[in-house]
């Protein structure tokens, strides 16, 4: 029943976003496939009244007509006459993509919107592969952006973009554990450090975990970035800063999210898969793992003030650095 197809269809899944698709195109393609699936179920069976008919006396010769008891179906709650039973649907988005980024994307269904605020509250961290290429910068730091100048890097080597990546990794630790407001003179600092749960406690600029290099083939090059609070320009702004870094430039070619949270490549649904089965599928494997992963992720920060919600960003008025996070804390 549609009823049932609908209860089964609470909680969070994760899609694969192509490049070249906007976030609200791919929530409302979403949206109208699970209607349809909803609405495609087998409706009911119409309920039954009494109505009482006229109908000739058997064994009357001159024609005479009787009342006689009859049950008929009730035509109230066919579909030709209510119409479709689902028209909406509530679906929520989480960390959203711009359109020419790809990869993990959240959405949530019915209670699972509530469920994308706990994402943000948590303050979970996310995995992407960004490309870059060297020897050209953009206005937007974009590969097809308008070209503001080219140089040379054959003096770039894989040694000095370790180098770079290692202070950027380093810097942005710092600025970590002074977003954390946490005392590092105390035993729960300590353990939450250890543990790997040390998160900022109010809004931030981009702040980066981990990054390193994957591959190194002169002018492309292709980091792992584990961070929160970004954008996807902060993140192309980031490989033109590393260019500049290096005595050269450089543009970012791809931005893909592998990771969101809890939500990783294997669990993402491909648009083959944007069905109603599918995602029921998806939502009822995930949740024992979502409920756990939140729980864990919010027990440390109960009590503590409560962050922006879904849509409002994380970044303050001005762009920063991307290199140097913490030469702005506390305006």
């Amino acid at each position: 029943m549609a009823s049932a197809g609908l209860a089964r269809l609470q909680g969070l899944f994760a899609v694969y976003k192509p490049p070249g698709l906007k976030w609200k195109h791919l929530r409302d393609t979403v949206e109208l496939q699970l209607l349809k699936g909803l609405n495609a179920g087998k409706p009911p069976a119409p309920k039954q009244r009494v109505r009482f008919l006229l109908e000739p006396v058997e064994s009357s010769k001159e024609k005479e007509l009787t009342l006689t008891a009859n049950r008929v179906p009730t035509l109230i709650d066919h579909p030709l006459v209510r119409g479709l039973a689902f028209t909406s649907l509530k679906v929520g988005v989480g960390h959203r993509l711009d359109s020419q980024a790809s990869g993990v994307l959240v959405l949530g269904v019915g209670h699972g919107c509530g469920l994308l605020t706990d994402m943000y509250n948590a303050h979970l961290t996310k995995d992407y592969t960004v490309r870059g290429l060297l020897g050209k910068a953009t206005d937007d730091f974009c590969e097809d952006g308008r070209l503001v100048e080219k140089t040379t890097y054959d003096h770039v080597t894989r040694e000095k973009l370790d180098r770079i990546l290692a202070v950027i990794q380093g810097s942005h630790q710092k600025a970590l554990v002074t977003y954390s407001n946490l005392d590092l003179q105390t035993q729960e600092a300590y353990e939450m450090a250890v543990s790997g749960v040390i998160r900022p406690m109010n809004k931030s600029p981009m702040l980066i975990t981990g990054i390193r290099c994957l591959q190194f083939a002169p002018p492309e090059f292709l980091l792992e970035v584990q961070c929160m609070h970004e954008t996807q320009k902060q993140l192309r702004r980031l490989v033109h800063e590393i260019g500049l870094e290096l005595k050269s430039t450089a543009v970012c070619t791809q931005v893909r999210r592998t990771r969101d949270g809890f939500f990783t490549l294997d669990d993402a649904l491909l648009r083959t898969q944007w069905d109603l089965p599918s995602i029921q599928g998806a939502i009822q494997a995930a949740a024992p793992r979502v409920a756990a992963e939140l729980e864990k992720s919010l027990r440390p920060w109960l009590g503590t003030q409560e962050p922006p919600g879904p849509g409002q960003p994380w970044d303050s008025e001005r762009p920063r650095s991307a290199l140097e996070p913490e030469s702005h804390v506390g305006h």
